[in-house]
């Protein structure tokens, strides 16, 4: 498995790339192992502000649908179009083409309880 250590990790299998005041995320490598063949990703809050832990979406493999939960608050920005046409496209590349939204952080937003590489393996086992 693929746990690249520059991003932040949190414990419902998200991972969050921070670049200045915009944070891409997307789903990490062991969720779309566990999810199987993803056939569907939903992101209805383009241009929503919504806090830490909130559901901004909701992938849906073969035999399950998993919300998103955001990992950090933030106001979505941007939805990656080329999902509609290959979800599959996550479970290719989770950390590069397969990302999901991106978002423009809060001015008071807190990243110190995101996982580092290391925690998140340790979590999964």
């Amino acid at each position: 498995m693929n746990f690249p250590t520059d991003l932040k990790y949190t414990k419902d299998h998200e991972w969050l790339r921070v670049e200045g005041t915009t944070a891409t995320i997307g789903i990490t490598d062991f969720a779309q192992s566990e999810l199987g063949d993803i056939v569907f990703i939903d992101v209805d809050t383009l241009d929503e502000e919504l806090d830490e832990g909130e559901i901004f979406g909701s992938v849906e493999a073969v035999k399950t649908v998993s919300d998103l939960f955001l990992p950090i608050a933030g106001k979505v920005i941007e939805v990656n179009e080329a999902l509609d046409a290959q979800p599959e496209l996550v479970n290719q590349d989770p950390y590069g083409q397969g990302w999901i939204v991106k978002i423009e952080l809060s001015a008071d937003v807190d990243a110190g309880h995101l996982l580092s590489a290391g925690d998140y393996q340790e979590l999964i086992g």
